[in-house]
């Protein structure tokens, strides 16, 4: 069987309708199904569909991948290792592809060589309205609408910089595709990487940046071209106070970790004490009691000075 491209699935106790609206917009693809797979990998879940749940929603080439080791990272290692294509797309169990999205991503990676990873256009499918006040924080989603114009970085220091500097447009991990030789410079690095990313309900991150870091290090280079484009389908959980200033702070400690582990910080390390009393100050800066923004801004800040405290190394 010709399997030109893998479509992989991570799920961690999957909500069922999201989890069938993603696979229809597989099945609703422009690429013949011949040409593609899908792996759903279930990852240490506690409750995941029945077999009949796929009757009606099953793609032709699919597979369901046990990963016990719970965690994002482990789950895209274990898909990327059983993948047959020569393309892969990371998909989370809430995005719903463009019915072309999949044949694109053949054509872009087939005219540009030396493209290693590329993302596209990700946006809401809200359940409800959001408040005003959460308008600025939708980012912190997974969303992004970036423009029309394809945009390419080939390197990680520009000339005349003393630092590694990641680029603005590098694509996220909801929709990235990845060229094979590119996921295999990431593998050999993902068995030792220490920073965390998303392990069930824990709000961490940095696995995408790893990636786009490591393909780049590879000598690969990464775009964002805008006709790839999905939609995010956004539970009304997501959009509470709590969720949001958890999942800013969670963020932004796991960017600072990244950004150190690659020599791209413009920020100084902190002491855990040093890192404390910014993380008061910014209680009083961000007026935190004022507000849900006010504190999801406080929360964010908190994760900054976290993830810039210097860890002992492991031996």
């Amino acid at each position: 069987m010709d399997i030109s491209l893998s479509v992989i699935i991570p799920t961690h106790n999957p909500h069922p309708e999201r989890l069938r609206r993603t696979l229809l917009g597989l099945i609703a693809q422009t690429l013949p199904a011949a040409k593609f797979e899908v792996l759903i990998v279930n990852n240490a879940s506690t409750r995941f569909p029945a077999a009949g749940f796929f009757a009606d929603c099953r793609p032709e080439n699919f597979s369901i991948v046990p990963e016990p080791e719970l965690g994002l990272t482990a789950a895209r290692r274990r898909g990327l290792t059983a993948a047959r294509g020569g393309l892969a797309i990371l998909v989370d169990d809430d995005n719903v592809l463009a019915p072309d999205y999949l044949a694109v991503a053949g054509g872009l990676f087939a005219a540009h060589p030396r493209l290693g990873a590329a993302g596209g256009k990700s946006r809401p499918e809200l359940a409800v309205e959001p408040p005003a006040w959460a308008a600025g924080f939708l980012p912190l989603l997974a969303l992004r609408d970036l423009g029309d114009q394809l945009l390419v970085a080939d390197s990680l220091r520009p000339a005349g910089s003393t630092r590694n500097e990641y680029p603005a447009f590098a694509p996220i991990g909801a929709g990235m595709v990845l060229r094979r030789a590119a996921w295999e410079s990431w593998l050999k690095a993902a068995a030792h990487t220490v920073l965390s990313d998303r392990r069930g309900t824990a709000l961490t991150s940095g696995g995408d940046n790893e990636i786009v870091f490591k393909v780049l290090q590879a000598g690969w280079s990464v775009a964002y071209a805008p006709q790839l484009a999905l939609i995010h389908l956004i539970p009304p959980e997501r959009l509470e106070p709590d969720y949001l200033a958890r999942l800013n702070r969670g963020i932004q400690e796991s960017w600072m970790q990244v950004l150190a582990a690659h020599d791209a910080s413009p920020w100084p390390p902190l002491t855990a004490a040093g890192a404390r009393l910014r993380q008061m100050k910014a209680w009083f800066t961000c007026r935190a009691w004022a507000s849900p923004a006010a504190r999801i801004r406080w929360q964010g800040a908190c994760g900054h000075f976290a993830g810039r405290v210097v860890r002992p190394s492991r031996s």
